[in-house]
């Protein structure tokens, strides 16, 4: 058991409960990046399940998203069922060329611009990104956090727009922290694809809702692969909602930044040390075997084959959450 490789993704409960079958239940997952205090579901009413999404609804639920994260003119959001079906779709946005992943990080980058038909692979530095028809990066990283300055978004946003090529800035983490560096206002220069996630936010990753803030040509294209009724009438109800909660919004961002540094303290007590991550999540260094001892616990944390003594550990919901990881560090 202790030899077996980590998950390939975090919030796998069932292969974690198959790996660790004494582990006392249930499992206090804290393998992702999701925010454990979720937005308030509205009433949905039954013409959510029945009927077709509106038209209208669909671009109401856009131009909320562009005020909220000041999107600027000539970049247009795009909404889908999630940011994940969109990595193949904008890889593709580029003819079959070579895709250059700032890692090590999410590994859905590289899968999706190898579906796209592009010479794939994950480089370590920012000057080995280019030349390439496709560079992402993920900024704040997940899972170590780096950031990326503003400076450097915009140097490579002139690489890609001089060589006809295309920048993806995956910036799922960005809502949890707005004072980060963002490329959105690099977006209307052309070459430049914004990535943003609803669910880790505002805690809601099974309604499947996801944004691109592209330019106004590829973001047409985009829109054509989705399709019409690309997102759920329980997902656009939700999105409607929250999008036009700033109270809520505000309460979430200070919730966030205070989970966050009880995490720290009661990592800091079991003798792992914080290396990065955001808001939403930690990325540690821990001491051999501790993957395995938590999930004994019953705590499922994101291990890494590659990383063999780094983790990444999701915030707790509550004190009874934090108290029950710090018993298992102790």
């Amino acid at each position: 058991m202790d030899s077996a490789p980590p998950l390939a993704h975090g919030g796998n409960l069932d292969e974690a409960r198959r790996r660790y079958p004494g582990a006392p239940m249930p499992f206090l997952d804290l393998s992702t990046g999701i925010a454990p205090r979720a937005y308030p579901l509205p009433t949905l009413p039954a013409e959510c399940f029945t009927r077709l999404p509106e038209p209208a609804d669909h671009a109401a639920l856009c131009a909320l998203a562009a005020a909220r994260w000041g999107v600027p003119r000539g970049a247009r959001v795009v909404a889908a069922p999630g940011t994940q079906i969109l990595l193949p779709m904008i890889a593709a946005l580029r003819p079959p060329g070579t895709a250059r992943i700032l890692g090590p990080t999410y590994a859905e980058h590289a899968r999706g611009s190898a579906l796209a038909g592009h010479e794939t692979r994950e480089v370590a530095t920012l000057a080995e990104l280019a030349p390439a028809s496709l560079i992402t990066v993920v900024n704040p990283d997940n899972p170590t956090g780096r950031v990326l300055p503003a400076e450097a978004l915009a140097k490579l946003a002139a690489t890609q727009r001089a060589a006809g090529g295309l920048l993806v800035v995956d910036e799922a983490f960005g809502d949890a922290d707005p004072d980060l560096p963002s490329a959105l206002k690099l977006v209307p220069g052309g070459g430049v694809v914004v990535l943003r996630s609803f669910g880790k936010f505002h805690g809601l990753a099974g309604l499947r809702l996801g944004f691109a803030v592209a330019p106004e040509p590829l973001a047409a294209r985009l829109e054509a692969l989705l399709g019409p009724w690309a997102v759920a009438g329980p997902a656009l109800r939700t999105g409607l909602a929250a999008l036009a909660d700033p109270a809520w919004e505000a309460a979430q961002r200070e919730w966030l930044r205070d989970a966050a540094a009880r995490l720290d303290g009661v990592l800091a007590a079991g003798g792992l040390r914080v290396l990065g991550g955001t808001n939403l999540f930690r990325f540690v260094e821990a001491p051999p075997g501790t993957l395995d001892r938590l999930g004994r616990a019953g705590i499922l944390v994101r291990g890494f084959t590659h990383w063999p003594d780094r983790l990444r550990i999701g915030l707790p919901a509550d004190a009874a959450g934090l108290a029950r990881l710090a018993a298992a560090l102790a």
